[in-house]
């Protein structure tokens, strides 16, 4: 196996950060032969040119810039490592990333995140929104902590990674004040036309809702399909159609929105499931959010 020489990767990672050698060699504190024979050293050890001479500057080759996007990634994580790890020593607020992905309501992370910044413990916060895909390969990669998501892993992810279910809740179904009073009378038969507003195909809730229909032989006109929960309540509040949304946040949805209840459908599930590289969580803060969902936000 081929070893990366880090200290090489550094040197070429400041050189293409600052622009220059010279600027590389005051940041290092180091000569310009010693850094110009540093990163000599790594073209070779990789077999590529990353850098090519424009007049006096340098400009990174396509495989130089492939390089430094690896290089910034891997240096950038190692400070934050050395944050964490200062933080725990000096009691400094603890780092927690939590990716979210995008289908999972506003309301219901906010509910799900917000008793973290009240823990006894300091808590510095950073929420990274994105599609679940992308956030398992984060989990993976160890730069974020944690991901929430509305389906469970499957076994067919290449992500070693373990599901935690927070709650469940069923669905209420949320219309504009005129529409919400028309199709209130006879529920959930006047669903049967009705102008409705679906999460976009490939989500849990999207499943779930349209197996219901079938099963009830009901037909509703479907207007839209929005994957951004907010923006898909928005469109509900103008009155283009009903939507649903999670019973467990009802009262948020009705103030926010200023829509109306227009039937509960209790045989719909939503879930939601923390999901972690840990078959237990320990995390003391993702603890109390696992267990304050259970209790208040789901219980």
């Amino acid at each position: 196996m081929a070893w990366l020489n880090y200290h090489h990767l550094l040197y070429f990672w400041t050189v293409a950060r600052t622009g220059s050698v010279t600027k590389a060699c005051q940041e290092l504190n180091l000569t310009q032969p010693a850094v110009s024979a540093q990163i000599r050293m790594l073209e070779r050890s990789l077999g590529e040119k990353l850098f090519v001479k424009r007049g006096r500057n340098l400009a990174l080759t396509d495989i130089g810039r492939l390089v430094y996007r690896y290089a910034d990634e891997i240096f950038v994580l190692g400070r934050e490592m050395q944050e964490t790890l200062a933080g725990k020593v000096t009691g400094q607020p603890q780092r927690l990333v939590v990716g979210v992905a995008d289908q999972v309501p506003k309301a219901i992370i906010y509910r799900l995140l917000e008793p973290a910044l009240r823990a006894s413990e300091p808590v510095r916060l950073i929420i990274r929104e994105d599609g679940l895909d992308r956030l398992l390969g984060d989990l993976a990669m160890h730069s974020v902590d944690l991901v929430i998501s509305d389906a469970p892993i499957g076994g067919t992810t290449r992500v070693r990674a373990y599901n935690h279910l927070l709650g469940e809740t069923d669905v209420t179904i949320f219309g504009a004040p005129t529409l919400a009073a028309l199709y209130k009378k006879r529920f959930p038969a006047s669903l049967d036309g009705a102008p409705l507003i679906l999460p976009t195909s490939g989500t849990q809730l999207h499943r779930s809702l349209m197996s219901w229909f079938d099963s009830n032989n009901l037909r509703p006109m479907v207007v839209a399909e929005i994957e951004d929960s907010a923006l898909l309540k928005m469109f509900g509040q103008g009155g283009i159609g009903l939507f649903a949304g999670p019973t467990a946040i009802q009262d948020e949805i009705v103030s926010r929105y200023d829509v109306k209840p227009v039937g509960r459908i209790e045989a719909v599930k939503e879930r939601f499931y923390a999901i972690s590289v840990e078959r237990k969580i320990t995390h003391p803060v993702v603890r109390q959010i696992s267990s304050l969902a259970q209790q208040t936000l789901f219980g």
